[in-house]
């Protein structure tokens, strides 16, 4: 089964949780607080693996997410780091956020591209320790691992494109110019999934040609098979339009070749303006006379028409050596740039405040995490806390929507009375 589009969703691990722990050891009275910090989460990492062609295995599996940090233990212990999710892709696989469709990443090259990355650890108590709080009794939690929700999409990378209704002789072409093995038959989209062939030109020199099927009238709409298989002509170096110069299937081949234009133009206005060559395919069972008219109504548009017979390999081997030569002086395949912004928002300081019943109700999912590290009894831990919410703004908005010492705070469902 050949998949080029997919959604999923990754979250990289989170850090592990700082610890609250004292020294304890015989004839040491006050050893001091001992607690170590907590591992970073793993990070969700990208490579190319070249075995694979297809994105298929991730229709079967969604989510993917690293290993957490381990907490930390007393003794100054510091967490385990989670390990690294590495996931495979194949070369050519697109990244993209999914509730912007920016591009986040183009896995193109060998080199892993690290997408989510793990929280840091929290501290442990032993941090905290001052000459003035010399027996912290909280620790920090650790942080959240990033997530995302991605799309995943596969752009063939290949220097050159075969382009051309059904049926005109693209299979037939890459099978005879490379080791490439189509299904060839006598009907319409005998190829359901584009074909990579390597072409050797010389011992050390070869390009790689892509048989792009399915494409018809309407195909940048959705008609046909070409909707899907348009996105893997993107980053061709060079167009090849093959065209049925012999009309055997009473079709126009100057119609078909302003029909697969307009087609490639109305996908990617710059597909209408790549380099293409023209091939006038099955020469040995047409006239003269349509080769010559065709061939003024190519000449007409600024381009050279090349003569061959796939069925027969006539022509074929002055074709690869013209589509050589062309690639040299072309740009290399098309590499897309990353163009993600995180948002602006920073969800750690992200918090709503609603009165209800003279009650103000603060609403910041973030910090449960700290909440579960605090000691209520402990007058440093709960300095602490307050020195969080003010830092973030909720003690000032609170006073801006006249709070009055003595009212009830509900933070994530502990509620304790104001006091200034």
């Amino acid at each position: 089964m050949f998949v080029d589009l997919v959604k999923i969703k990754v979250k990289a691990g989170n850090g592990g949780d700082g610890a609250v722990a004292f020294h304890r050891e015989k004839y040491v009275a006050a050893g001091g607080p001992d607690g170590g910090d907590g591992g970073k989460g793993g990070d969700v990492i990208f490579v190319v693996d070249d075995n694979l062609s297809t994105l298929v295995d991730f229709r079967y599996k969604h989510k993917y997410v690293a290993p957490c940090g381990e907490n930390g233990r007393g003794n100054n212990c510091f967490g385990k780091k989670g390990d690294d999710l590495i996931i495979k892709v194949p070369r050519g696989t697109i990244i993209k956020d999914a509730a912007t469709g920016a591009i986040m990443a183009d896995i193109s090259t060998d080199k892993p591209v690290l997408i989510a990355k793990g929280g840091r650890g929290g501290w442990g108590n032993s941090r905290f320790a001052t000459s003035t709080r010399q027996i912290p009794r909280f620790a920090k939690p650790g942080f959240s691992g990033e997530e995302f929700d991605l799309v995943l999409e596969l752009k063939l990378l290949a220097d050159v494109g075969l382009v051309g209704f059904p049926n005109v002789g693209k299979s037939t072409l890459i099978s005879v110019i490379s080791s490439a093995k189509p299904k060839i038959a006598n009907y319409h989209f005998t190829t359901l999934v584009p074909v990579l062939g390597v072409v050797k030109v010389e011992d050390y020199k070869s390009f790689v040609v892509a048989d792009i099927p399915g494409l018809i009238e309407g195909a940048n709409k959705g008609v046909g098979l070409g909707h899907a298989f348009l996105r893997h002509v993107e980053r061709c170096r060079l167009i090849v339009h093959i065209v049925d110069v012999s009309g055997s299937e009473g079709r126009d081949p100057k119609e078909d070749f302003d029909l697969i234009n307009k087609e490639l133009k109305n996908f990617n206005e710059e597909l209408g303006n790549r380099k293409q060559i023209v091939v006038a395919n099955k020469c040995d069972i047409a006239t003269r006379e349509q080769i010559d008219s065709f061939r003024s109504f190519v000449k007409d548009k600024g381009l050279e028409l090349y003569e061959i017979s796939a069925a027969t390999t006539q022509g074929t081997e002055k074709l690869v050596k013209v589509i050589a030569k062309t690639l040299n002086d072309l740009p290399p395949i098309v590499k897309y740039t990353p163009n993600y912004l995180p948002p602006l928002v920073d969800d750690y300081k992200k918090f709503d405040i609603e009165v209800k019943d003279g009650v103000y109700f603060v609403d910041a999912p973030w910090l449960d995490q700290i909440l579960c590290r605090i000691n209520m009894d402990d007058y440093e831990s709960l300095q602490y806390l307050q020195r969080v919410l003010r830092d973030v703004g909720i003690i000032e908005n609170l006073e801006n929507m006249g709070i009055n010492e003595g009212d009830t705070v509900n933070l994530q469902g502990f509620e304790f009375d104001f006091v200034y």
